[in-house]
């Protein structure tokens, strides 16, 4: 199934331009044929066109349907970005794709990337919401320093990940609750400084370690969000 992305089809019944292309030029959809559209909020909208227009294709809405996300939780990853900006890239398409409400690029002490254009990471949320068949797009924050975050994070669970081995850490799989909101803090490829860890730790978040192989940033952010999916299932 090809879905299509209007986060305002209900009020525009109008496929962005970008869309609009897809069904029109590569597709070669026509007047009368039906299309699938989300809108990024769990609607899914039935709709069926009305004017083929490659910029600016219009339809009729001819149902909406609500799917909610299969895992019951809220998940956040705050994650420091990656030097190599394919490596965050590829990081927010994978969790898109596995699933996931907020994703957070942190600031920290050690932090090799200082700025990062939220615009780009938009665009491949989209695209891995739309292939993997999701109804949610996850809000991508702009660039938030770790003593920022720490102060409004509001998730039932909060969890601190790092390498510093002085300061005691347990496995996160033995800890996570399912189905409960989950926030998880991965540091940069320098890690988290010693005072980052302990205003987190003091903030409430439990220190946790994703196993015994030293993971890199993204890695690890991907495999801390696919440990709760599979914590949740199993649950």
């Amino acid at each position: 199934m090809i879905q299509f992305f209007a986060p305002d089809i209900e009020i525009t019944a109008t496929l962005p331009e970008s869309d609009s292309a897809h069904c029109i030029r590569v597709l070669r959809m026509k007047e009368g044929d039906t299309i699938t559209v989300i809108d990024g909020k769990g609607y899914i909208y039935n709709c069926r066109l009305l004017d083929a227009n490659p910029k600016r294709a219009t339809v009729d809405i001819l149902s909406k349907t609500f799917q909610p996300t299969f895992w019951k939780n809220n998940i956040t990853v705050a994650v420091a970005p990656t030097k190599h900006l394919d490596r965050m890239e590829w990081l927010v398409e994978k969790l898109t794709e596995v699933g996931v409400n907020n994703i957070v690029p942190l600031l920290c002490r050690y932090s090799e990337r200082k700025e990062i254009k939220t615009e780009r990471l938009q665009k491949i949320a989209i695209s891995a919401m739309k292939q993997s068949l999701k109804t949610f797009l996850p809000e991508i924050s702009p660039m938030t320093t770790i003593a920022e975050f720490l102060r409004n994070d509001n998730s039932e669970q909060k969890f601190v990940a790092y390498c510093a081995p002085q300061i005691p850490r347990q496995l996160f799989s033995s800890l996570y609750v399912p189905n409960k909101s989950v926030t998880i803090l991965i540091g940069p490829e320098g890690d988290f400084s010693q005072e980052e860890i302990n205003a987190a730790i003091q903030s409430g978040y439990k220190p946790i370690t994703l196993g015994e192989a030293r993971l890199r940033t993204e890695t690890a952010a991907f495999v801390a969000c696919d440990t709760c999916h599979i914590l949740n299932q199993l649950k």
